[in-house]
């Protein structure tokens, strides 16, 4: 360390120094244990309360950014005091890596970063990173009935995590992921440059979009919206075990990636409070279009469904993101609380995930039916690929799960107790998962699938997370972050020379 000053010390007066000509004084965003709002704010994006320990390190400081110098200067700052860097958004991060270390560190929280910037005839928006998913839906659909964007279900995650790590939603067969609609970002770089696509240069872009957060800090996101129809289609629909619901699940592996990339089925598989806390599948989708075009098609597709009028809802495409978190689609101003919205709340849990290419016999499926609903707070998410995922070649991202996958699979367990219920499950989904390597979502964290440290080898998380596009990503990150300052314990290691 290059001063005989207390190390928080020196690091704050190097934030001052750095930041003495920000419009906005630094002063006020720097939060240390000292601070009646310390904790507060360490607490206000804390998702997993699994990491709500008293044994936690706490950070040297909280950097709640409001101008992009302080991104600069608490780059430069970290680096020179050899302190860890911590990037939060909306603290989503399953394995809690935004915010929890066991290193000295420091946590740069974006929230405060969160402007967006719509502009309708080019069908493009500017958004920054510490925006939620809530408030990018809201903002195009005060501009546009006939717009909007391709992200996740949970209205309160953060867009900077979200979009590093490939985010998807239900419009991914119709137009793929988070990073397939970016088209220009701004980025402070390991020096405390700020760079665009241009100056940043193409192998950077690439990285960015799908390969996490291991080369700089991302200010914001050039978007490409999307077309959608003035009106869609969501529907759900419950089935239970003795109303044929393993039949189902079973037809629809064969039927969910194959039909048109307007309408996404997704199943969810949970213990409802609605059925008595009963073990049941739902069919939850959405359609870009009316009923009397999807009906139809399902009677044709997917009979078995059983799809009525009654289960159907006509409305605007801002109001399904309500629908899918279960909340009231006239209450649009929701999607702006960045509380309330958390699919997570409270709870502890764990996630897990896998690539599904050929689809599950119909006894196994009746095994696993037995063997989660006999485990309270474990659910899964099954959600379909096809469309455009079929058409994007793996190596267009980092993100490489595209063409021949059926369909992806999130396993949750909501416990703060022992995890071996939801490994028991996830081990006996193995032989049905994708082989060599059983591939994993970076999205939905899980440490399990390795890391770096400790003797391990980053290639085998990287080959489940990343498949053959993890060399490249090496590559950047040595020209790009030779040091290695932004890390974590599954970010990108530079590939030796």
């Amino acid at each position: 360390m290059a001063s005989s000053e207390p190390p928080k010390d020196a690091f704050i007066q190097c934030l001052k120094n750095q930041a003495n000509m920000s419009p906005k004084p630094i002063s006020e965003a720097i939060f240390t244990a000292e601070s009646p709002l310390f904790m507060p704010t360490l607490f206000a994006y804390f998702r997993n309360s699994r990491f709500n320990r008293t044994t936690n390190r706490i950070p040297t400081a909280i950097i709640t950014a409001t101008h992009e110098t302080h991104v600069q200067s608490t780059v430069i700052c970290a680096k020179y005091h050899s302190l860890l860097l911590r990037i939060r958004s909306g603290g989503h991060d399953y394995e809690g890596l935004s915010y929890v270390s066991n290193e000295p560190f420091v946590i740069l929280d974006m929230f405060s970063l969160r402007s967006i910037d719509i502009n309708i005839q080019a069908e493009t928006a500017w958004v920054q990173a510490g925006a939620t998913l809530g408030e990018l839906y809201y903002s195009i659909s005060q501009k546009s009935k006939v717009h909007a964007f391709p992200g996740g279900v949970c209205s309160s995650v953060g867009t900077g995590g979200h979009f590093i790590g490939a985010g998807y939603g239900n419009l991914l067969r119709k137009y793929g992921l988070t990073v397939d609609n970016i088209i220009d970002a701004k980025i402070v770089d390991v020096n405390g440059k700020i760079l665009d696509r241009k100056s940043m240069g193409e192998d950077v872009f690439w990285a960015i979009r799908g390969g996490g957060a291991s080369f700089g800090v991302i200010l914001s996101w050039n978007l490409k919206l999307v077309s959608i129809p003035e009106v869609v289609t969501f529907f759900k629909v419950d089935r239970a075990l003795e109303e044929g619901a393993v039949d189902l699940v079973h037809i629809w592996q064969e039927v969910a990636n194959k039909l048109p990339e307007d309408i996404f089925i997704r199943l969810k598989f949970l213990h409802w409070r609605e059925h008595a806390n009963k073990f049941m599948v739902r069919f939850v989708a959405l359609y870009l279009g009316k009923t009397d075009t999807l009906l139809p098609m399902m009677n044709q597709r997917f009979p078995e469904l059983g799809l009525k009028q009654k289960d159907c809802i006509e409305t605007s495409w801002v109001e399904t993101t309500l629908l899918w978190q279960d909340m009231d689609p006239k209450q649009t101003n929701l999607l702006l609380d960045r509380q309330t919205t958390s699919t997570f709340g409270p709870s502890p849990f764990k996630a897990k995930s896998d690539y599904v290419k050929t689809s599950i016999a119909k006894p196994a499926l009746e095994e696993l039916w037995k063997k989660v609903d006999n485990t309270p707070g474990l659910a899964m998410e099954w959600n379909p690929y096809g469309g455009k995922m079929s058409q994007i070649p793996e190596s267009e991202t980092p993100f490489p799960h595209r063409a021949g996958y059926k369909f992806k699979i999130q396993y949750w367990y909501f416990s703060n107790d022992t995890l071996e219920p939801l490994q028991k499950v996830y081990d006996f989904m193995e032989p049905y998962a994708s082989q060599s390597p059983r591939e994993a979502f970076l999205n939905y964290r899980d440490l399990d699938v390795g890391q770096n440290g400790n003797g391990e080898d980053p290639n085998v998380f990287g080959a489940k997370y990343f498949k053959g596009n993890f060399e490249r990503l090496r590559k950047v990150k040595r020209k790009f972050d030779p040091s290695n300052f932004f890390r974590n314990e599954q970010s990108i290691p530079p590939l030796s020379a």
